[in-house]
């Protein structure tokens, strides 16, 4: 029993160890959050959102950084494109204003890397930067997003030209029916 409650006392203190992950390149900063509880799960919206900070402790807000977030299925190769690239935007939370933050919907569970890249608009301060997280996404809703540079319409436009097909066929093969029956009379 003792050893069952300081199993769980440690996978509990992992956990929270794990939630807020700090990334540092350059002289940037972040902490990257997610929620619902650090803990996102496949098929439901998940915010994540950083807090952003130069060397020293200052917080970097959106409006001062061309930031981009880019999502990988891991493993991933170096140059694939990104399976999700959503539009960051200015967010509050906890303590932190005018943070950049976005919503995003992991299409299925496991491992993902989140790439954080940008420069400041206040030249000089802040070189530019990339940061990766590697983030564990749990069992939820089965969603299907198309992968980028994925031929969505394809599918579409062959299930149109089938049917046509399928009707041309019959009545072709129910024409030559009636053709070779006619003077077997």
């Amino acid at each position: 029993m003792l050893l069952l409650v300081l199993s769980s006392l440690i996978v509990t203190a992992n956990t929270q160890t794990l939630a807020h992950t700090v990334q540092i390149s350059e002289n940037v900063g972040a902490t990257i959050h997610l929620e619902p509880n650090d803990n996102p799960r496949a098929g439901e919206v998940t915010q994540i959102w950083f807090a952003l900070t130069r060397k020293g402790g200052k917080v970097i807000p959106l409006k001062n950084c061309n930031c981009q977030l880019a999502i990988y299925s891991e493993p991933h190769v170096t140059g694939e494109l990104a399976l999700i690239e959503p539009r960051l935007k200015s967010i509050q939370a906890e303590r932190y204003q005018d943070i950049p933050g976005a919503e995003v919907t992991f299409p299925k569970p496991g491992a993902y890397q989140l790439l954080l890249s940008g420069k400041t608009a206040i030249e000089g301060k802040i070189k530019p930067f990339e940061l990766q997280f590697l983030v564990t996404v749990a069992t939820g809703k089965a969603v299907d997003i198309p992968q980028s540079g994925q031929n969505i319409g394809r599918e579409e436009t062959t299930n149109r030209l089938a049917q046509p097909l399928i009707l041309l066929g019959f009545l072709l093969t129910s024409g030559c029916i009636v053709v070779f029956l006619k003077p077997i009379k």
